[in-house]
């Protein structure tokens, strides 16, 4: 469908249609669309690498509102660290990782293991206490956690009582080394949300 263009427009002019303004250069005596790429900085051989981009108008509109580079914002997330969940689709490859540590406590005979806290704890025992592991992940994926228990320096024999949930080799509970400041390392492991767990003796009577 044909423009109409206002007749005997001067230099300068402007005409909107179609969601476009139009603006009258009188010196090439041509109406001229307004410029899509007006404000954009970039060089053009930063706009040929998106030659051959496929993405459509949805995947382009996530980056609405982006005020940075998206590296920068990148390394402001990940760097020093990153709180919350990540959920990776496909094989994850690290040349190193390292696992958080947290001590707990028993208070009033009781001590709670949070296994989003760590997945290295240690106890060192200044009364009997009921263990309670809380915050496992959802049924489906396996998580695995190790605790080092310490006895007191007056060898005063305290003992642990575990979850009911643990499934132990043979259905049998260790028994816990009672000498000074003996050490024992315990691994428990659970896929199913924490309805079952399965504990192992890692080692007893450590130094």
């Amino acid at each position: 469908m044909a423009i109409n263009f206002p007749a005997s427009p001067t230099n300068g002019d402007t005409y909107a249609y179609g969601g476009k303004t139009w603006t009258y250069d009188g010196t090439a005596t041509k109406w001229v669309p307004e410029d899509a790429f007006s404000g954009v900085t970039a060089t053009a051989t930063e706009l040929n690498a998106l030659d051959g981009i496929t993405a459509d108008v949805t995947a382009l509109n996530y980056v609405d509102g982006v005020t940075s580079p998206v590296q920068t914002q990148l390394d402001a997330k990940m760097t020093p660290s990153y709180t919350g969940d990540v959920d990776i689709t496909g094989e994850f490859v690290a040349d190193s990782y390292n696992e958080r540590y947290a001590a707990v406590i028993s208070t009033t005979n009781a001590t709670t293991v949070d296994c989003e806290a760590a997945n290295s704890f240690s106890h060192t025992l200044t009364e009997n206490t009921t263990f309670t592991f809380s915050n496992p992940p959802a049924s489906g994926t396996a998580y695995s956690f190790s605790i080092e228990i310490i006895q007191d320096a007056s060898a005063s024999g305290f003992t642990v009582t575990w979850p009911a949930s643990v499934d132990w080799p043979a259905a049998t509970a260790p028994t816990l080394t009672a000498t000074a400041s003996a050490k024992d390392v315990f691994v428990f492991t659970t896929r199913d949300g924490g309805t079952n767990w399965y504990g192992f003796t890692a080692g007893q009577a450590l130094a």
